[in-house]
């Protein structure tokens, strides 16, 4: 658990530019909906949003599918900061991930020889941010990726 930081402007944007106090109340159950599309291992469900903040809820089934609800909310435009709230019901623990925040320039394969040594690594990568990423060719830069321990 723990706050973790992302950059507000860049990712998906799914709340449109309204700043009302009604389209404010609805983000919560935008970002519920946005995460529910990737249909995670996650029970009980819960998200806060305090202006650029959002504060998550429930048990994962896993460390990497926790991981990866973090990423795909810090990842939406407008969302600085995720507050990880979230617990995990697997008991045999896995070494967590790093994040790796791509800058321009940056494909997976950089970014694969930085962490493993090897550009023939990316599909790891790759692998460990689906199903946010569709393509390996498609990431930008501020966008927040997964790197699992090898």
């Amino acid at each position: 658990m723990g706050l973790f930081s992302f950059i507000k402007d860049a990712g998906a944007n799914i709340f449109g530019y309204d700043t009302t106090e009604e389209a404010a109340a609805k983000k919560a159950d935008q970002v519920k909906e946005f995460v529910a599309k990737y249909e995670f291992a996650i029970t009980d469900f819960g998200v806060v949003i305090d202006d650029e903040k959002a504060t998550l809820t429930g048990e994962a089934d896993s460390a990497a599918t926790k991981e990866k609800v973090i990423l795909t909310v810090g990842n939406l435009d407008g969302i600085a900061e995720v507050d990880d709230q979230l617990t995990v019901a697997e008991t045999e623990q896995a070494p967590e991930a790093q994040f790796y925040t791509v800058k321009s320039g940056d494909t997976l394969s950089k970014i694969a020889i930085e962490f493993y040594g090897s550009a023939g690594k990316y599909p790891v990568i790759f692998e460990a941010n689906k199903p946010m990423l569709s393509d390996p060719d498609k990431i930008y830069p501020g966008q927040t990726l997964r790197i699992p321990a090898l």
